[in-house]
C-alpha cells in the first residue's frame, strides 16, 4: 500500500502524533527508536517556546498516512538543521526512509554563515538500513552520541541518603520558580558569567506540558534553603514509562549524592503510580556516569549523521 505525505495541519495532528508515538514505543518493545511523548511535548513547550530552537511545530513537521488515514511516519527536527524519523515499524521500508530523508534535505536543512546548507539525520548504532542509506548519500557519522538507557521498575529502589541538612522534596509553588530557574542556570551553565542569566519566566511554559506534574518535579533543598539539585520526571500512564528530563546539580553541591537522591525519589514516585520502566538520555561523561549508576549501565547509542548538501 502506498503512503501519502502531507504537512502538519493543526492542533488535531499534534494529539494524533502523541497517540502514534505511544503506539510505536510499544511496538518497539520500549526501545527508544522514535521519540517518547514527553520529548515531543518538551520540544514544543520548552525547546521551541523557551529556547528558540526553530520554527513552530506546524512549520517543520510532516506526516505519512496509510490509505485508511492512520499515521505511519512523522518527520520533524528538534533543533535547526536536524531530522528525526519517527516510523511505525510495520511500515518501515528503504523507500520510505529515502523519501523522508529527501524531504528533510529540502525542508529541514539549515544555511550556515558560510552559505552552506547542512543537515544532520539521527540513527541508532546498528540500524544498518538507515546507516547504509546515509552512507550511500554521503553522510558522515558524528562523534557525540546520545546514550539511551532504560530501567525496569520491578524491584525495590534505593533510598539514597543525603548529607545532613539537605531535603528531597517536590518543587514548591510559583514563588519558588525563580530559585528553580537559577539552579538550572547554575547546573547547566557553570562557566558562564551570572550577568548572562535571563530570568525565570520560561518555567511556566515547562509546566504547561500536558504530562507535567509538580509532584514529579523533584528538588534537593540545601541547608540554606537554596535548590541544590533537581530532576523532572515525565510519566506517561498509557505506556507506563517515565522519562527524565532534565537532571542537574549546582556545582557547589556536587559530589554529595544529590543527583542520585533526586532520581531515585522520582523513580519511587512513578513506581507507585504504576510505571513499569523509566528512560533517560545523556551526552556528557558526568551525566552518563550518573545515569549508569541510577538507571542502567547498559545503553544504546544514538548518533547524528551530518552532510553538507
Amino acid at each position: 500500500m502506498k503512503l501519502t505525505m502531507r504537512p502538519y495541519h493543526g492542533e488535531d495532528d499534534y494529539w494524533r502524533i502523541r497517540a502514534f508515538l505511544r503506539e510505536v514505543l510499544l511496538l518497539n518493545n520500549l526501545r527508544i527508536h522514535s521519540w517518547e511523548v514527553p520529548r515531543l511535548d518538551y520540544w514544543r513547550w520548552h525547546c521551541i517556546a523557551n529556547c528558540g530552537y526553530g520554527p513552530p511545530v506546524e512549520q517543520v513537521t510532516y506526516l505519512w498516512e496509510t490509505p485508511g488515514g492512520e499515521i505511519a511516519a512523522v518527520l520533524n527536527p528538534e533543533a535547526l538543521g536536524e531530522a528525526f524519523l519517527q516510523i511505525d515499524p510495520r511500515w518501515r521500508t528503504p523507500e520510505l526512509e529515502e523519501e523522508m530523508i529527501d524531504l528533510a534535505e529540502q525542508q529541514l536543512a539549515v544555511t550556515t554563515s558560510e552559505a552552506r546548507r547542512e543537515l544532520a539525520v539521527w540513527a541508532h548504532q546498528g540500524d544498518t538500513l538507515r546507516e547504509d542509506i546515509l552512507t550511500r548519500r554521503g553522510y558522515r557519522q558524528g562523534d557525540r552520541p546520545e546514550y539511551q538507557r532504560i530501567r525496569c521498575l520491578n524491584g525495590s529502589i534505593l533510598d539514597m541518603p543525603v548529607p545532613p541538612g539537605y531535603t528531597i522534596r517536590s518543587l514548591g509553588g510559583a514563588d519558588e520558580l525563580p530559585a528553580r530557574s537559577w539552579a538550572s542556570w547554575r547546573g547547566f551553565h557553570p562557566n558562564e558569567p551570572d550577568e548572562n542569566y535571563q530570568g525565570w519566566e520560561w518555567y511556566p511554559n515547562v509546566q504547561r506540558c500536558p504530562l507535567y506534574r509538580r509532584d514529579l518535579d523533584i528538588v534537593a533543598e540545601a541547608p540554606g534553603g537554596e535548590i541544590a539539585a533537581f530532576c523532572t520526571m515525565w510519566y506517561d500512564d498509557v505506556t507506563r514509562v517515565g522519562m527524565f528530563e532534565p537532571v542537574a546539580t549546582v556545582p557547589e553541591h556536587q559530589q554529595r549524592g544529590l543527583g542520585k537522591a533526586v532520581m531515585f525519589e522520582a523513580m519511587r514516585r512513578v513506581q507507585r503510580l504504576g510505571a513499569t520502566h523509566v528512560t533517560v538520555g545523556g551526552f556528557s561523561p558526568a551525566a552518563n556516569a550518573l545515569y549508569a549508576a541510577t538507571v542502567s549501565p547498559e545503553y544504546e547509542l544514538f548518533y547524528w549523521w551530518e552532510k553538507t548538501l
